[in-house]
């Protein structure tokens, strides 16, 4: 299973699953991250929290954590 923390910087990917229960996985879905959309890897900070991404034009930062909830499949 690949996850969005394993697509590397200027890399695009597509949500194939949200992982996680209840107020995590609604919070996320709440951000504009659903099943199907496309999500591009702008950023990552030097110690690997957050990941600064662009989901629906607009651009998003996630914790480490929240990104390994995301399993998504190559674009």
């Amino acid at each position: 299973m690949k996850t969005l923390r394993d697509v590397k910087v200027g890399q695009t990917a597509t949500v194939v699953k949200l992982h996680g229960e209840g107020a995590v996985k609604r919070r996320i879905m709440d951000m504009g991250i659903t099943k199907g959309t496309s999500v591009f890897v702008r950023k990552v900070a030097p110690l690997g929290d957050p990941i600064e991404v662009t989901v629906r034009n607009y651009e998003l930062s996630l914790r480490k954590a929240d990104a390994e909830m995301i399993e998504v499949g190559e674009d």
